[in-house]
């Protein structure tokens, strides 16, 4: 678990200080549920959360940030503005890896030293791969 982190404080805000909460999940509304958790089983090794809630399913890594799949409402659009990136030490070879299960990701980009590359899960939300923030 990371440390604690408080929120700085300006003169005017004279809050007091409270710890700065972690993101525990990223929840996706996605039309079929086991789809898209199969899709991140197979090419992020993610895991399943046991669970006997109808309607939703929730992967970890073990670490970090948990994707809670949700069913979505009839009217909902799959797909929504998010971008979940996986953290790699090595994005060509992750995308290589990926490309022979069957998963493409985009052209590699780089600036300043981070490099990642882009592509979908089955239900139309964002993903990527980068190197940004992994230890050397």
């Amino acid at each position: 678990m990371p440390p604690s982190r408080t929120r700085s404080t300006s003169r005017e805000d004279t809050a007091p200080q409270m710890p700065v909460p972690s993101v525990s999940r990223v929840l996706l509304y996605v039309k079929d549920i086991e789809k898209v958790a199969q899709f991140y089983e197979r090419h992020f090794r993610l895991s399943r959360i046991e669970s006997n809630e109808r309607g939703w399913l929730e992967l970890t890594s073990g670490s970090g940030c948990n994707i809670a799949i949700h069913q979505a409402a009839v009217s909902q659009k799959s797909g929504a503005a998010i971008k979940i990136v996986f953290g790699v030490k090595d994005v060509a070879a992750f995308k290589a890896e990926c490309a022979k299960a069957g998963l493409k990701f985009g052209a590699i980009h780089r600036a300043n030293g981070i490099e990642f590359a882009n592509a979908k899960d089955p239900a139309g939300n964002s993903i990527s791969i980068s190197n940004r923030g992994m230890p050397e």
